[in-house]
């Protein structure tokens, strides 16, 4: 483990989890604009998440390879309010309670108190269910009879495939121009609602590449003033790499995980997606640059090393958004259960273990994070050496 590893490794490690409203915020002034009736819901959510890409906070932390947080900085959790509210209780059970807990500020209690929950009361997706329920189903879920996650999260269980390392998001603009122009609005009773669909892919897509170009802004800032050679030139390889991805396809091993970390950033703030979006088989994924990069000697396996674990890094930074109610006192894990499958077998049916499956796995070993989890696909196809 590099010294770099090893102080970003601590920082995550000793970095308190807190409670940061600036999402909340954000999303509240946006749909303040009064936008809402005006268009179609998927181009409403889409608006939204563009003036969340275009005003949230850039973070660069001090000897990054990988960039970017879901919050203000590492460990800042973001709220989703038009999801459901955190009431001023909640607030005071997540800073309290002894395992688990998010540190919350007097400001952030202001803010709630007196932006958020004005605002979100009455409109938020968990108030609209409640109003549809009885009062004897409201009183057994208060109680604690049972309870109902999915009223506080987007739907998770996903798994990313390969289609980002193969095109950029300018590729996939344009396939949405192509889908647009073919429909059929005379024959196709759906055409209208496709129309919507595809005019949100599309801003959506504009708005995670804006997001790695404010990142890329960021990177120039810190090296025009970074001292130390090194360190300007990594800040300016950043620069480089995330004016390029994800508008682009990457071209080799670093711009292939901060084109995947900008993605992740991209779904879990748009929603909370609690738990579990995933990487999938980033073996496979990776595999082509990794051996693009040996071959020609743009990489070293211990670059390779490095820069996955600064990714593994990031995952940790990120924990699980707290919950509201009755379930904000029985949350159990602060992790967001993304999951990084290694090994089992290609789409072909072969053997799919290869050098980057055993680089992960020295990467879990040496990190040991609670984040990401991890897991081995097996197979009889796959070598001895791998299972052992």
């Amino acid at each position: 483990m590099s010294e770099r590893v090893a102080r970003l490794r601590k920082a995550s490690l000793e970095a308190r989890p807190a409670l940061s409203t600036e999402r909340a915020e954000l999303m509240t002034a946006f749909y303040q604009e009064g936008w809402e009736g005006k268009v179609s819901a998927p181009v409403l959510r889409a608006m939204a998440f563009r003036y969340l890409m275009e005003h949230k906070t850039v973070y660069i932390g001090e000897g990054e390879l990988i960039v970017g947080e879901k919050g203000p900085a590492p460990k800042a959790t973001p709220t989703y309010p038009e999801l459901c509210c955190h009431s001023l209780q909640d607030l005071e059970i997540l800073n309290s309670r002894p395992k688990i807990s998010f540190a919350v500020s007097p400001e952030a209690r202001r803010v709630q108190e007196e932006v958020i929950i004005p605002f979100w009361r009455g409109r938020s997706m968990r108030d609209r269910i409640f109003a549809e329920m009885t009062e004897e189903w409201k009183a057994a879920y208060e109680a604690g009879l049972f309870t109902e996650f999915m009223e506080q999260r987007a739907p998770g269980h996903t798994v990313l495939d390969d289609k980002i390392y193969r095109k950029g998001m300018r590729d996939f603009q344009a396939d949405i121009e192509a889908s647009l122009a073919r429909l059929d609005y005379l024959n196709d009773p759906e055409a209208l609602a496709k129309q919507e669909e595809l005019k949100a892919m599309h801003i959506a897509a504009e708005a995670i590449i804006r997001f790695a170009e404010r990142h890329a802004e960021r990177a120039r800032e810190l090296a025009a003033s970074e001292p130390d050679p090194v360190r300007r030139q990594e800040l300016e390889r950043i620069a480089e790499v995330c004016s390029h991805v994800p508008a682009h396809a990457p071209r080799d091993f670093w711009e292939a995980l901060q084109y995947y970390w900008f993605v992740h950033l991209g779904v879990t703030t748009e929603l909370n997606t609690w738990d579990a979006f995933n990487p999938g088989r980033l073996d496979q994924h990776l595999y082509p640059f990794y051996r693009k990069g040996l071959e020609e000697g743009t990489l070293t396996r211990e670059q390779a090393e490095e820069l996955l674990q600064c990714f593994w890094i990031k995952f940790n930074n990120q924990p699980a958004p707290p919950k509201v109610g009755v379930t904000a006192e029985e949350s159990g894990t602060y992790t967001d259960f993304a999951q990084i499958n290694t090994g089992g077998l290609r789409p072909d049916g072969c053997d799919g273990v290869n050098e980057v499956t055993y680089l992960i796995l020295d990467v879990i070993e040496a990190m040991r994070l609670l984040q990401p989890s991890s897991s081995i696909q097996v197979s009889k196809k796959n070598p001895n050496e791998f299972i052992k």
